[in-house]
């Protein structure tokens, strides 16, 4: 669904009158407005619940010889690590803190040799996330990171989501609401218990996709 589509989707469940946009030229709706922006709310909601299959993504990077801090291009500085593979190698790569970079990096020579290891180190001037590993690249190898990527806010009316549109719909629904005056009453806490189950039906089922995972999201 569009940007549009799921602010008209809540306007209807709030009998409201549908727009024909959210943030373009010409619209004076205020109100469309502070339902977009619940919209965006509870999109970041449902993105932060589970890994969800349709966010999940590889990226390469392929390293040069004596060369340890590389950018992940595309990443911004929205994405959560699912794991890292030396590809080349045929190991899983291990996280150490900064403190243990630091430790190998000013406390002794550096070794070269199989990257094993890595740690994000800041942003680049494009805001993609900068990473080092260790140890220092003696050769090339094919690093993978597996990955989920939040989506940026919804802000043109044809942005859409690749995420289930009930649960943020739901969500959204509730927070218009409580933002009416219904902060704890019956209304109000019916419609986020609705929105609650439709979120914890939608991992449930994007988590038969990955039997070995753990759901640890709970209502």
């Amino acid at each position: 669904m569009t940007y549009l589509q799921l602010v008209n989707a809540v306007l209807r469940r709030l009998r409201e009158s549908e727009v024909d946009t959210v943030q373009g030229v010409g619209n004076t709706n205020t109100y469309a407005r502070l339902i977009g922006d619940f919209v965006n709310e509870s999109k970041s909601q449902v993105e932060a619940a589970w890994d969800w299959s349709a966010l999940r993504t590889t990226l390469t990077l392929t390293t040069t010889a004596n060369v340890f801090n590389y950018e992940l291009n595309g990443t911004g500085n929205t994405f959560k690590v699912l794991d890292v593979w030396n590809d080349t190698s045929n190991i899983e790569m291990q996280y150490q803190t900064a403190h243990w970079f630091n430790n190998e990096f000013l406390m002794a020579d550096p070794q070269h040799g199989i990257p094993a290891f890595y740690n994000f180190n800041g942003v680049s001037v494009d805001r993609d996330t900068q990473v080092d590993i260790y140890p220092v690249p003696d050769g090339v190898y094919d690093l993978r990171f597996n990955i989920t990527m939040r989506n940026l806010p919804l802000e043109n009316d044809s942005d859409t989501v690749l995420l289930p549109t009930r649960p943020i719909i739901l969500m959204a629904t509730a927070m218009a609401i409580e933002e009416r005056g219904e902060d704890g009453g019956q209304q109000s806490l019916n419609a986020y218990a609705a929105a609650q189950s439709a979120l914890a039906d939608e991992i449930a089922f994007d988590a038969a996709r990955h039997p070995e995972e753990t759901i640890w999201y709970s209502v």
